[in-house]
């Protein structure tokens, strides 16, 4: 079967700050990842764990797979477009402030079950 994907654009934390929530759930499967990511008190695991659901959701519908059987193959969190803004600074200057922003990507696929 072919992997099935979500994607979350301009999610406004910076990659930085999202890779050590990506990191727990990459490899786990959807069911166990939803759980881990209920319990972080991360503000953006929430977010992380919409998009998983999501994946999950393309899967059971699009593509007919179980969700019992599905296992994230790749998660991702690449950077977006930056909001450019500034703030005055000494003797009439101005210092740039860049917020950077993310697209995550989840990849779920189903394991083959072995007997």
């Amino acid at each position: 079967m072919p992997e099935v994907q979500a994607v979350a654009k301009q999610v406004g934390a910076s990659p930085k700050r999202l890779k050590p929530i990506l990191d727990l759930v990459r490899g786990q499967d959807v069911n166990s990842a939803v759980d881990t990511l209920t319990l972080l008190t991360s503000p953006w695991a929430k977010v992380v764990s919409k998009v998983v659901q999501s994946a999950a959701a393309n899967a059971e519908n699009n593509m007919f797979m179980n969700r019992d059987s599905l296992r994230i193959v790749k998660i991702t969190a690449d950077q977006a477009t930056p909001l450019k803004r500034f703030r005055p600074r000494a003797r009439g200057r101005i210092g740039r402030i860049t917020k950077r922003s993310s697209h995550i990507t989840v990849v779920v696929d189903e394991v083959a079950e072995e007997f």
